[in-house]
């Protein structure tokens, strides 16, 4: 260590790598929640099926363990993430783990609806006798529990009251991280696929509970067996749809993909090029929900410290990890 810089002063240069969400925490309790509620609904479908001879009830049953086994990816995707925050082995933190979460949640989605078409199809092709009451029973019940899973990942429940959360200032070698972020609405901009995988997994399940008990009265009341099928066949093309619809966001975080519309990269070259200072290479990528992280190349006649560049940037609070490199024009 070179004379005059104390450890104090080391640690003070030193920064941080810890680009989780803002809501992470939240977020988490959130799922483990819904996952409690759905594993006793499953638990209960089940062992009141099998008491009472229902196969309808412990099929629906079964079926809400698909769902719990990709909300449990999802909790310990939040989980690992958390507990991994500081390990300097991940050189950009444990931000993404949510979107590889969610990218796996896209995967299971399309399995999801790929079987319900196919089940759709085989009953549309042969039709089978169906219990109309019991099965509206079971699909009301299903679609109770679905929208309350889905109040508590919109934000509702005891952890509805958002913080605000600081992140550390840091170094003067042309790295940057931007402090003290306000608080911002998570929900006016793409932010965690892991939470937003859930609640589409949760929806899908109320989807196909609403389309069941359409599909279920109008054949009760006119004899059409065939609308059931059909209804199944609509609901796996939606849920497809959506698988990749996250399939896409998702992957695109992994892949360091800048999204249509995204402003951030435009945003850095207007506060830097002023003057005679212009950018000749840029790379902006998403480290986390709400976090970016930036190199920016800059070629002047009058070179500056990184800082001066900094500082331009300073406004743009998604900026949570800035390299900033300066050459001399020749």
């Amino acid at each position: 260590m070179r004379a005059g810089i104390d450890k104090a002063g080391m640690d003070a240069l030193e920064h941080d790598h810890v680009f989780l969400g803002d809501d992470h925490a939240v977020n988490e309790r959130r799922i483990w929640l819904v996952i409690a509620l759905t594993a006793v609904m499953m638990v209960a479908e089940i062992a009141a099926g099998t008491a009472y001879g229902s196969m309808a009830l412990v099929a629906d049953g079964w079926h809400m363990s698909t769902h719990a086994s990709a909300l449990l990816i999802s909790a310990l995707a939040y989980l690992f993430a958390r507990k991994q925050a500081r390990n300097p082995r991940f050189t950009f933190g444990t931000g993404k783990l949510g979107d590889l979460a969610g990218f796996a949640s896209a995967i299971i989605l399309a399995l999801i609806a790929l079987l319900m078409a196919w089940e759709s199809w085989l009953r549309l092709s042969n039709p089978v006798p169906i219990g109309f009451a019991q099965a509206i029973a079971v699909a009301v019940i299903g679609l109770a529990v679905n929208l309350i899973s889905a109040w508590l990942l919109a934000g509702g429940g005891p952890d509805h009251a958002h913080h605000a959360h600081g992140h550390h200032a840091a170094h003067h070698h042309g790295h940057h991280h931007h402090g003290d972020h306000a608080h911002h609405d998570h929900h006016a901009k793409p932010g965690d696929n892991n939470i937003r995988a859930a609640y589409l997994h949760v929806i899908a399940d109320a989807m196909t509970s609403v389309l069941a008990i359409a599909a279920l009265t109008l054949g009760s009341l006119y004899g059409w067996l065939w609308l059931d099928p059909i209804m199944g066949i609509v609901g796996g093309l939606v849920i497809a749809n959506w698988s990749w619809s996250l399939m896409k966001s998702s992957g695109g975080v992994l892949l360091d993909v800048v999204p249509h519309g995204e402003t951030l990269p435009a945003e850095i070259r207007h506060a830097i090029e002023t003057g005679e200072d212009r950018i000749t290479d840029l790379h902006v990528w998403q480290v986390g929900p709400g976090h970016h992280a930036a190199i920016v190349a800059v070629v002047t006649a009058t070179p500056r410290e990184p800082a001066f560049y900094k500082d331009r940037l300073s406004a743009l609070t998604e900026l949570s990890h800035v390299t900033v490199e300066v050459t001399r024009a020749a």
